[in-house]
C-alpha cells in the first residue's frame, strides 16, 4: 500500500508540477505582451530576464519541496557579477536552460526560433531579449551586440539535448561567438541520475523517484585566437569530464568509444 501511494505522489509532483509551470508562463505571458512596446528595450530586457529568473527559482523551490526532485546549482551563484561570458552547459534534458537561468539575473539565452512565437514562453523570451537560434548569422549578431550591456550568454554547445552518452558532437557556433566578441566561454556540467525529459522521453513519462540534478562549473577556455582549436578542446573536454569527474557515473561507466559487437 505504502508503494502505491508514494508511487500516486509521484505523478502527482510531475503533473502539478508541469502545470504549475505552465501557470507561471502563461501568468507572465499576459502581462509580458502589454510591457513589451511600453517599456524601453533596456528596461523590458532587465525586467524580463529577473522575472525569468525568479519564476523558473520558484518552479525549481516547489519541485525541491516535494522531496522528490533534488537540485544543487549553488555552483552557478559564482557566475554573478561576472564581466560578459558565454555560458555553455552540455545538455542532458529540457530542464537545463531552466536550472542555469533560475540562478543568474541577466543572461540571454539562445533558444530555438520556433519558440519565439510560443504561447507559454515567446512574450516573455521576446521581452527578455532572449535570441533566435536561426537565421544563424543574425543570431550571432545578435549574441556578439548583447554582450555590450554587460550580460551573459547561455548557449548548448550540442545544440540540442545528449542523445549520445556522454556528449554529442559539439556545434561551431559557440566558438564562432566567443571568438568574433573575444569572450571567454564558461563550461557548465550538468549531472543526473536520470533520464527523465532526455530526448525522446514522453512528457509525461514518470521516472523512477527521486531524481537528483547537480550543476558544476567546469574549466573557462579564455577568448579563442583560433575557433575550431577551441571547439577541439571543448569537445574532449565535455567527454572526459562528464565520465571521470561525474557524481552520477564513476570512471569508466560510460565508454565515450562504444566496443564493436562480435560477429
Amino acid at each position: 500500500m505504502m508503494r502505491g501511494l508514494l508511487a500516486v505522489y509521484d505523478y502527482l509532483v510531475l503533473y502539478l508540477g508541469l502545470i504549475w509551470l505552465g501557470l507561471l508562463c502563461l501568468g507572465w505571458t499576459l502581462i509580458a505582451v502589454p510591457l513589451y512596446p511600453l517599456l524601453t528595450k533596456r528596461r523590458g530586457r532587465t525586467l524580463g530576464r529577473r522575472v525569468v529568473m525568479a519564476a523558473f527559482r520558484m518552479y525549481l523551490a516547489s519541485l525541491s519541496i516535494s522531496r522528490r526532485c533534488r537540485f544543487d546549482l549553488t555552483a552557478l551563484d559564482a557566475l554573478r557579477g561576472e564581466t560578459p561570458l558565454i555560458i555553455a552547459p552540455n545538455h542532458p534534458c529540457l530542464l537545463d536552460a531552466v536550472m542555469v537561468i533560475s540562478r543568474l539575473p541577466n543572461v540571454a539565452c539562445v533558444m530555438k526560433a520556433s519558440l519565439m512565437n510560443n504561447i507559454f514562453l515567446g512574450a516573455g523570451a521576446r521581452l527578455a531579449r532572449y535570441i533566435p537560434n536561426e537565421p544563424l548569422r543574425n543570431m550571432i549578431h545578435l549574441a556578439v551586440a548583447d554582450f555590450q550591456n554587460g550580460s551573459h550568454l547561455l548557449l548548448f554547445p550540442e545544440g540540442t539535448r545528449t542523445v549520445q552518452d556522454p556528449v554529442n558532437s559539439l556545434k561551431g557556433s559557440v566558438a564562432i561567438i566567443a571568438y568574433q566578441a573575444q569572450v571567454p566561454v564558461q563550461t557548465v556540467l550538468i549531472e543526473t541520475d536520470t533520464h527523465y525529459l532526455r530526448k525522446g522521453w514522453p512528457l509525461f513519462r514518470k521516472p523512477a523517484m527521486p531524481i537528483t540534478y547537480r550543476v558544476r562549473l567546469g574549466r573557462r577556455f579564455d577568448p579563442p585566437q583560433n575557433s575550431q582549436q577551441l571547439m577541439t578542446e571543448l569537445q574532449d573536454y565535455f567527454a572526459n569530464e562528464l565520465v571521470q569527474g561525474s557524481a552520477f557515473y564513476p570512471p569508466g561507466a560510460i565508454d565515450p568509444e562504444p566496443k564493436a559487437r562480435p560477429d
